[in-house]
């Protein structure tokens, strides 16, 4: 008997190996074993298959897939006065390979845990933030790491400001989680980006589509005449405030 497989692991699931052994979207691909690696909290397994190339070839490959399931992240935005909030927290695989001390400043994100993306991203931003927003912009969905890790990232944006503060913010105490709040100028934050220190993929993403196809895009908004549909009279710095 084994756990995950026909017995409950502590999550209480069974049957991982079966996990993509049904699929046919691609005749090039036969899938013809999954072994389970691990399930002490997420799934790595190992999948066998048989591959078609270009040429006519069939090839049979292993690979490693990591599943967490698939999660959402969330820019902040306050178009008034140009900021973004966003969060600080220690990421020790970022520790463990190169970054200086693991704190990284991000985008508020988590895992959809069975909820639906708009509803778990509500939920994450007002547990990391202690900010409730109502309906949330959807940008996109992307595969962050398609190589190894099977997760779908679900990109929202919404606006926050004095009417959304519900709470102190922070994470879940008992998930382990210690969250600062970061605020800053949106034009400070490209700025990290640029001189990396915002190495955080999903932030990157979402700052740089804010300045490209968002709030903080350039050119004259046609209903209120404002830049990036905000008042704008040149450059203005603000302190970025933490707490």
């Amino acid at each position: 008997m084994t756990a995950g497989i026909d017995t409950p692991d502590r999550r209480g699931r069974t049957g991982l190996d079966l996990h993509g052994r049904d699929l046919t979207g691609n005749p090039r691909v036969r899938i013809t074993d999954v072994q389970v690696l691990s399930c002490d909290w997420y799934v790595l397994r190992r999948t066998t298959f048989d591959y078609c190339h270009n040429d006519g070839r069939w090839s049979r490959e292993q690979r490693e897939t990591y599943d967490r399931g698939d999660g959402a992240t969330i820019l902040l935005h306050d178009t008034h006065r140009r900021t973004v909030l966003l969060t600080s927290q220690f990421r020790l695989p970022a520790y463990v390979n190169g970054h200086p001390d693991g704190m990284l400043i991000e985008t508020a994100a988590g895992l959809l845990d069975g909820e639906g993306p708009e509803e778990a991203i509500r939920r994450e931003a007002a547990e990391e933030t202690g900010h409730f927003v109502g309906t949330a912009e959807q940008v996109f969905t992307v595969y962050m790491s398609p190589g190894s890790v099977t997760e779908r990232l679900h990109f929202f944006a919404a606006p926050y400001g004095p009417s959304t503060a519900t709470g102190d913010g922070g994470g879940v105490a008992a998930e382990g989680e210690d969250i600062t709040t970061v605020e800053l100028p949106f034009d400070e934050a490209l700025e990290m980006v640029r001189h990396g220190a915002i190495a955080d993929a999903k932030t990157i993403m979402l700052l740089q589509w804010a300045a490209l196809d968002g709030p903080f895009r350039p050119g004259p908004d046609p209903v209120h005449g404002t830049v990036g549909g905000t008042p704008y009279d040149g450059p203005t710095r603000y302190e970025g405030r933490m707490r």
